[in-house]
């Protein structure tokens, strides 16, 4: 697990921007997931009141209570501004979720001094790590773990 990752995971004020209107779409899942795994979670949308029966607040500068972090579910072309809502917001950490991340998302990421992580899926490092996830990760390591011996 990188170091990012790892920081990332002791994160337990989250933002989640990706929410939607529909209740299947990732950032919602992604959101009930890590809300009943104890984290404080905060949904972002710039259109919507609420989300899963929680207030739902237009950007990351209105958010009532500070992030250590912000998980991104968006399309990456929206990703830019996130990045920047999230740096002038004061959190440091984003992960940008599969679907999310782009060669320009890292580099701004940098440029603007946030640790961050992609490529990865967050439900497979969130602890506690259950279901699917939990395999899925188990597996990860394994072939990690063979990736290495090979070399």
């Amino acid at each position: 697990m990188s170091q990012s990752i790892a920081d990332f995971s002791q994160c337990r004020h989250l933002a989640v921007v990706g929410v939607s209107r529909a209740r299947r779409k990732y950032g919602n899942y992604a959101y009930r997931e890590l809300k009943a795994r104890g984290l404080d979670v905060m949904a972002v949308h710039p259109e919507l009141a609420n989300v899963e029966g929680d207030p739902c607040f237009k950007s990351l500068a209105d958010l009532p209570r500070p992030a250590d972090g912000v998980l991104v579910c968006v399309k990456p072309e929206k990703v830019p501004e996130v990045l920047r809502q999230a740096a002038a917001a004061g959190i440091r950490r984003a992960w940008l979720q599969q679907g999310a991340e782009s060669d320009a998302a890292a580099k701004l990421a940098a440029e603007l001094r946030l640790d961050l992580v992609q490529g990865e899926c967050i439900l497979m490092y969130a602890s506690p790590v259950r279901g699917f996830h939990r395999l899925h990760r188990g597996i990860w390591r394994l072939i990690g773990r063979l990736m290495v011996a090979k070399s």
